[in-house]
């Protein structure tokens, strides 16, 4: 039986720990990003210890030029995989109640309307055809639920293995044996890889990076997998045969198996988000599960929540916030009330940023009320 016709009443309750960790990888997009910028700034030339913790986390919420990872690298992956997970908490309560042929339109339907949103995102028809972005954050989104989600309930656990290394070991062959024309094969470098060959060539549309996109048509295909280790976690999560705190320590040690195999893999194919690899999919699907594992103890398992209300806010209307910070922001809202005159006063009492920063805070409490707001009074902006 797959698991999406197992009767309601068979189910577990809501896992509060994937709301608070859905919320946890939008928060840092929706303004504490800039903020830790921002702080970097602030804390440049003043003393050895402040200017390097300020050195250590601006580095940690940028991206890498290329080979390699840091926090910020992870926050992306961190959201498909969630994304995976949900799929198994939500889709078989579709089943119940509209059928198999109903969960499957829904399904369409959601996938389609998420692929929109990212088309308005990047602007939409604004633009000329040849500078419309046809894949980004939300597209790829879009396209990670739709194929996982079908896998999901058309197949059992067997079959998503199998589509996960298929994916995964797929993608690897195509990268490491099909020559790229003038180059060869087994070439990973920036400009210089079959992903990115392929996205210069055939990607219709603006490239987010001009001769390359992060979120291309190759590097969609283990994206795909990355939510399928999360819909994995959230079978884990639904087994009635293990306690809570066992699946707290099987996604914790799946996930350190996961990052060990990740990097293991890495001395061949490298760790790159840019092109998706393989070996990034282990290494940030395990990182993703001990995140995760640690969650479901603290919030499900010892009903330590209070430290995670702000991002069970957030995680409940996810997208909602995230769009409407890529299209209105909610920064330049709050620099209605600390721009100006303000911002020149605050940076010339205390340091130079400093107004920027306070905008940033602002905007990012702004954020958070928005969500309470809507959480409180049960109003969820499903997409």
């Amino acid at each position: 039986m797959r698991y999406a016709e197992v009767p309601l009443a068979l189910q577990t309750d809501r896992v509060i720990s994937v709301d608070a960790l859905r919320g946890f990888s939008i928060f840092w997009i929706i303004g504490a990003d800039g903020a830790i910028w921002t702080l970097e700034r602030m804390l440049r030339d003043k003393g050895p210890a402040l200017s390097a913790a300020g050195s250590f986390l601006g580095v940690q919420l940028r991206h890498v030029e290329w080979e390699g990872l840091t926090f910020y690298d992870f926050i992306f992956p961190l959201f498909i995989f969630v994304t995976g997970v949900s799929i198994v908490l939500a889709l078989p309560r579709l089943v119940e109640h509209e059928g198999r042929t109903g969960a499957h339109l829904h399904v369409l339907r959601r996938a389609a309307l998420l692929y929109v949103l990212g088309l308005i995102f990047y602007g939409g028809l604004s633009q000329h055809w040849s500078d419309i972005r046809f894949v980004g954050v939300l597209q790829r989104i879009a396209i990670c639920y739709l194929f996982a989600s079908l896998l999901f309930l058309n197949v059992g656990r067997r079959g998503l293995l199998v589509a996960l290394v298929a994916l995964l070991g797929g993608y690897w062959a195509l990268m490491t044996f099909v020559p790229v024309p003038g180059i060869g094969p087994g070439s990973f470098s920036r400009d210089a890889n079959l992903a990115d060959w392929i996205d210069a060539r055939y990607l219709p549309g603006r490239l987010w990076d001009k001769t390359r996109d992060p979120e291309g048509l190759l590097s969609t295909l283990p994206a795909i997998g990355t939510c399928l280790l999360g819909v994995l976690a959230g079978l884990l999560l639904k087994d009635r045969r293990l306690t809570p705190t066992q699946k707290s320590i099987w996604l914790i040690s799946s996930g350190v198996a996961m990052i060990f195999a990740g990097y293991l893999w890495g001395l061949q194919f490298p760790v790159i988000k840019l092109i998706w690899t393989s070996s990034f999919v282990l290494v940030t699907g395990g990182y993703s599960a001990i995140l995760l594992g640690v969650m479901h103890q603290t919030i499900d398992v010892w009903r330590w929540k209070a430290w995670a209300t702000i991002f069970v806010w957030i995680g409940a209307n996810a997208i909602a916030l995230y769009f409407i910070n890529g299209v209105a922001g909610f920064e330049p809202f709050a620099l209605r009330f600390v721009g100006g005159d303000v911002k020149v006063w605050l940076d010339q009492t205390v340091t130079p940023g400093t107004g920027v920063f306070a905008a940033h805070l602002l905007g990012l409490v702004f954020a958070v009320a928005l969500a309470g707001f809507l959480y409180n009074r049960k109003i969820f902006l499903r997409v």
